[in-house]
């Protein structure tokens, strides 16, 4: 998959002819659940027939984090997983788009012109109907079909996908996730709820307690409920490259004091130096709430505890 990052090209001379001609979906894709993945899919539909390179238009940073900075975290995914899930449903250009003032204040009419059109050179494009575009999200899905027809590109509108009469979205996952559910998020996203980044140094105490634990920050992204989990991990670099069971602590450690949340992860049956490391970690089942123990030997023995139901889990995954 090649992850073009503007409209115009290197140094504004436009794009490669191999990178032009797609047939996209296009969205911010937060979380690539099974909404998104059939507006993907529809777009892929078009691409075979047309014979034309398979491609997503999304933007970055989020245009919600763009308008509003200071909110609190709430995306599902960061760009690095949204891409990996991207290459895993056979994206072959990912036209991450940066969201910029000048992208803000395009009307409707400039964004198919000059981004679609003349800079991508899209031959078709696939939106759900709930899509809107332009400065002030003033142009519909409707409108960007009558542009399209004007400018040399078709447009398919797609129907929202529920799920058992509901609606599927970002905001449903994340509520389910807020609510200790991640196999209903699953359901949603049609794959397993994941946090991924590199394992950055923490206070090892986890290799104190004979626990050692792979750790990596959460920040900007939307927390799931705080707790310990089962969990499915991939190490996707360095010399450990591979898929292992573990069990995973998630918040603020308040045998500890006040921390800022991250996510602490202990592979089952593994030895090994994971620092630095791209981990995948996949949220499969809600253990236990975070707890404030009274001392190491309670703590401990609760780790084992968590472990041991991790694996049982895991057994049958």
């Amino acid at each position: 998959m090649r992850i073009l990052k503007s409209w115009q090209g290197v140094d504004g001379r436009g794009l490669e002819q191999a990178d032009r001609g797609a047939s996209v979906a296009m969205g911010n894709f937060d979380g690539v659940h099974l909404g998104h993945q059939a507006v993907i899919g529809l777009a892929r539909d078009r691409a075979r027939a047309l014979g034309a390179p398979l491609g997503v238009v999304t933007f970055e940073p989020h245009p919600r984090e763009f308008f509003a900075p200071a909110a609190p975290p709430f995306r599902l995914m960061n760009a690095e997983a949204r891409d990996h899930r991207m290459e895993k449903l056979g994206v072959e250009r990912l036209y991450e788009l940066p969201f910029t003032a000048d992208l803000a204040a395009m009307s409707p009419r400039a964004f198919a012109e000059d981004v679609l059109a003349r800079g991508l050179g899209i031959s078709h494009v696939v939106v759900g109907s709930d899509f809107c575009f332009g400065k002030g999200r003033t142009g519909t899905a409707a409108d960007l079909a009558a542009l399209g027809q004007e400018l040399g590109f078709t447009t398919t509108i797609a129907e929202l996908v529920g799920d058992a009469g509901d609606e599927i979205s970002s905001t449903a996952i994340r509520e389910a996730l807020s609510a200790g559910r991640p196999g209903d998020a699953a359901r949603m996203l049609g794959h397993w709820h994941r946090i991924e980044g590199p394992v950055i140094h923490g206070e090892k105490r986890g290799r104190d307690l004979g626990y050692p634990t792979a750790n990596m920050d959460i920040s900007g992204l939307h927390p799931p409920r705080f707790g310990v989990y089962a969990v499915k991990v991939d190490v996707l670099s360095g010399p450990n490259i591979g898929t292992y069971d573990g069990a995973a602590s998630l918040g603020i450690r308040p045998m500890f004091g006040e921390n800022l949340p991250n996510l602490e992860t202990f592979l089952l049956d593994f030895a090994g130096d994971l620092y630095g490391a791209d981990l995948s970690v996949a949220l499969v089942e809600f253990l236990r709430p975070e707890l404030k123990f009274t001392g190491l030997p309670e703590l401990i023995a609760q780790m084992e505890e968590d472990c041991t139901r991790a694996r049982e889990i895991l057994a049958g995954v």
